[in-house]
């Protein structure tokens, strides 16, 4: 029996979704046309994007997606600041030097939000700053930031926001009609509970129709994809079939569900019990709880002699559930994914599965009460 995946994702499926691979499509084919098509409809839905917006998929990671993003739509003469409060904002920072755009990093260490006055100050101090980049959550901690609060400081600033929503999209609250975006940036393997090979990008086509010549790169070049797609209908290079038909299936159950009210009210159910249960077992979540987004929860290692992640790790997974590593850069953690096709369930299988490994590798934490 393959293990649960307890991570950001990859994450675990459903077996509609694994089950929508099992047919092949051709590339260029009608009918596969036509199902992109329908996704790329239903995924500007989910934001009520309307006319004015449209979805660009690109094959590849998120990672991928977030890139050309910032490539096609902040112009060579552009000056991007990033909001940065954990790796995938680093990371955003990174992308876009490596592109040759000039960024302005604006840190808020790796255990607050982003505070909108900052970011208001901060644009009001430097008029050439073309755009802005946040990330919803911050995956490296779990971090919940403010969106609306940010989106408002930077459209009252005449700017333009590009949101990482990659471990938010599907699950918190996003709306084109109540928070001013430029773009909004995800995948098919996060909180849609797809499977992983396509990111996608939710953008104003305005923008977009007037990005043409910004990319650095031909094949994360956003405009052209969108331009090709508009055209023609198909992919610009080889399309993710496989991977695109799993997300058709995962949106149909995401339907089914109930749509984002639901998809996020069993995560905030798996995140309290893994919480309420870590504690019983002693160890102590990273964020306060009003931070905390539903979707990833880094705990503390134990500081005793005997800890080590990489047993423990096995451990866990000899009992058919796999974690994650942490990403902090001063203080070693451990993270636990609340999301995937998943419920209460397997979050108390999973914790009593944490606590057995503790026990085998003769480990004592201190318990939240003592």
């Amino acid at each position: 029996m393959d293990p649960i995946l307890l991570t950001p994702g990859p994450l675990t499926t459903s077996l509609a979704t694994r089950s929508a691979m099992l047919r092949d499509w051709g590339s260029w084919d009608g009918e596969f046309n036509a199902l992109t098509a329908r996704v790329r409809q239903r995924l500007v839905a989910l934001v009520d994007g309307g006319d004015d917006y449209t979805c660009v998929p690109l094959q590849g990671s998120g990672t991928f997606a977030v890139e050309a993003a910032v490539g096609t739509l902040v112009p060579r003469g552009g000056r991007l600041l990033v909001l940065v409060n954990g790796a995938y904002g680093r990371r955003m920072v990174r992308l876009a030097q490596i592109m040759g755009r000039e960024v302005v990093p604006l840190d808020f260490g790796e255990t607050s939000p982003v505070e909108p006055g900052r970011v208001a100050a901060a644009l009001a101090a430097d008029p050439a700053i073309s755009h802005v980049g946040v990330v919803y959550c911050e995956t490296s901690t779990g971090i919940l930031n403010p969106l609306a609060e940010i989106a408002a400081a930077v459209a009252a600033a005449g700017r333009r926001l590009i949101v990482d929503a990659m471990s938010a999209f599907g699950a918190l609250p996003l709306s084109a009609v109540d928070t001013p975006f430029e773009a909004v940036v995800a995948s098919a393997n996060k909180c849609l509970e797809g499977v992983p090979g396509m990111g996608f990008v939710l953008v104003r086509r305005d923008a977009l129709a007037g990005s043409g010549g910004n990319a650095p790169s031909l094949s994360l070049d956003l405009h052209d994809q969108w331009n090709y797609m508009e055209q023609t209908g198909q992919w610009r290079y080889t399309p993710p079939t496989h991977v695109v038909a799993a997300l058709a299936a995962a949106l149909d159950q995401y339907d089914a569900e109930g749509g984002q009210p639901a998809r996020l009210a069993r995560y905030r159910d798996n995140c309290a019990a893994l919480i309420d249960g870590l504690a019983a077992l002693g160890l102590h979540a990273f964020l306060p709880a009003e931070i905390q987004a539903p979707i990833i929860v880094t705990v503390h290692s134990p500081d005793q002699p005997g800890w080590d992640f990489r047993d423990f790790y096995q451990r866990v997974k000899a009992q058919g559930f796999v974690l994650y590593p942490g990403k902090l850069t001063e203080i070693e953690t451990f993270r636990v994914g609340c999301i995937g096709a998943i419920g209460r369930g397997q979050i108390e299988a999973a914790v009593a599965a944490m606590g057995l490994a503790l026990r085998e590798m003769g480990l004592q934490v201190e318990r939240l009460d003592d």
